[in-house]
């Protein structure tokens, strides 16, 4: 990592550092969601993205996954591309009514585009999201969701990320994009996901972003939530 990055990384986690929940209780599942916006995600592919995540946030089954439960999900989402280039789209929420999707919703719908430039630092994006998951508050399940169209070509690999942290009992799953890269699945289920049950989902073009990731996050939110996820092979 070069000195810029350092500097920049340092001051990332230091506002990580200085952030305090408003005193929640315990909930049942803390969700941290990262987006790849490199500079392999086009206009128009960041907007499927986008919009994909607004659609899955209004599905019924998503609806009623979030609200179901004695406990609230926590639920942050955050943007990554090069080194030092990570952005919170929305901050730790916990979910107990449809009005904390709507406001979750409506963030998503008004946050602007992250630098879109910048190289894929696929190590550091999962760095980034396991500082958020360690400000989640008393949850027992963690769960880190990384979305990405491309390999590591900036900065620490996932591998080494993995090797240097203890991820204790934090999931990582995947969703690898197909069109830029080949076996880009492979390389997230090889590289990037941990944790028993991890899983990878595939979308095989952007175009296939929302309906691809309308099912992951369900399959976050229940069978996997609940310890019933059985082994099961890609889908696209």
């Amino acid at each position: 990592m070069g000195q810029h990055g350092q500097y920049r990384a340092l001051v990332a986690a230091a506002a990580l550092s200085l952030w305090a929940g408003p005193g929640w209780g315990a909930c049942r599942l803390a969700l941290a969601l990262g987006f790849d916006v490199s500079r392999s995600v086009d206009v128009q592919d960041y907007a499927i993205q986008r919009d994909g995540i607004l659609a899955a946030l209004a599905a019924p089954e998503i609806v009623r996954a979030l609200l179901g439960g004695d406990q609230p999900v926590r639920l942050a989402l955050y943007e990554w591309s090069g080194q030092g280039a990570q952005a919170i789209v929305v901050d730790w929420t916990e979910i107990s009514t449809q009005s904390d999707i709507d406001a979750i919703s409506a963030r998503v719908a008004a946050h602007p585009r992250s630098e879109d430039k910048l190289p894929t630092a696929l190590g550091e994006a999962l760095d980034f999201g396991l500082d958020l998951l360690n400000r989640s508050g008393d949850c027992p399940v963690r769960t880190l969701d990384i979305s990405g169209d491309g390999r590591n070509n900036d900065g620490d690999a996932p591998e080494q990320v993995r090797a240097r942290r203890d991820l204790g009992d934090i999931l990582v799953n995947g969703l690898a994009i197909g069109g830029h890269e080949a076996d880009i699945a492979v390389y997230y289920r090889q590289h990037l996901i941990h944790g028993k049950g991890a899983f990878v989902e595939v979308a095989r073009q952007h175009s296939d972003f929302p309906r691809v990731f309308r099912r992951k996050l369900e399959r976050e939110l229940t069978e996997q939530l609940l310890g019933r996820l059985e082994p099961r092979e890609d889908r696209g």
